[in-house]
């Protein structure tokens, strides 16, 4: 499949900023299941930095805007060519030990109903328990947008027992790492949910470690493996670490954020 991706992110401020810099995790992964062509980035009035490949396998560019400045823009453009590898990742290089995806963050550290959920998951091998792990998530916490927020934890999901593809994903790795499985939280876009409705907002989903298969993708929210109508861009610990633009300004004043994204399929 190929995809043609545009994602826009602005950032208004009530005071103008008088500086930023930021931190940009939102070029694709580097793996067999995808292979990126004309990819751009920019940001309006910002200086591109340093960039560097990161242990995990990502790519990170750096940018700065000098102020003072009420609105800037980070702009996504390009192609992907997808397929579908039954979301085994295959040919992506990192040098980080998976047993470091074993560590909990505050928006993963289970809590005793977690605890039972992970317990209650049984399965034949690595790979069996691991898919049903998953299945649990999704059958604990429905689907509801507006429900969450950015700081709702993997507990106070399952305590609601609804949420969106971020509260999924923190749930299942939380109950993974009980399980012994190293997971890790993968942000990304997809084309079309399950049932073939358009999907227009970026994407989230899990990776657990299996032995003998390596890190394999679970999106929990939409009952399935990642495949051909996914795009992989990193991945962290959770949410907050794996963000796709993280950065700091100065200057006082609220902000405003505003996010559009479109994923379309091209013709062959």
């Amino acid at each position: 499949m190929k995809l043609r991706i545009t994602h826009e992110t602005g950032y208004k401020y009530e005071t103008p900023a008088r500086n930023l810099v930021q931190s940009l995790r939102l070029t694709p992964s580097v793996s067999e299941g995808q292979r990126t062509h004309e990819w751009s980035i920019d940001v309006t009035g910002g200086m591109r930095g340093p960039a560097f490949r990161d242990g995990a396998g990502d790519w990170i560019e750096g940018w700065t805007v000098r102020g003072p400045v009420e609105e800037i823009i980070v702009r996504i453009a390009g192609f992907v060519e997808t397929r579908d590898t039954a979301g085994v990742l295959r040919g992506h290089r990192e040098i980080i030990n998976p047993l470091t995806y074993l560590r909990e963050t505050e928006a993963t550290e289970p809590d005793d109903a977690l605890k039972a959920l992970a317990r209650d998951a049984q399965g034949s091998d690595g790979l069996d328990l691991a898919h049903n792990l998953s299945r649990s998530v999704r059958e604990a916490i429905a689907y509801a947008p507006g429900v969450t927020e950015m700081q709702t934890t993997a507990a106070e999901a399952l305590a609601l027992g609804e949420g969106v593809c971020q509260d999924h994903a923190h749930a299942l790795i939380s109950i993974s790492r009980i399980r012994g499985l190293p997971a890790r939280y993968v942000s990304g876009y997809l084309h079309s949910t399950a049932d073939g409705s358009s999907h227009d907002a970026a994407h989230a989903w899990a990776e657990i470690h299996v032995s003998g298969l390596g890190w394999v993708g679970f999106d929990a929210a939409n009952g399935c493996c990642p495949d051909e109508r996914y795009v992989r861009l990193g991945s962290g610990l959770d949410a907050r670490d794996a963000a796709p633009i993280r950065g700091i300004r100065s200057g006082f004043g609220d902000e405003r954020l505003n996010v559009a994204v479109n994923v379309e399929e091209m013709e062959q």
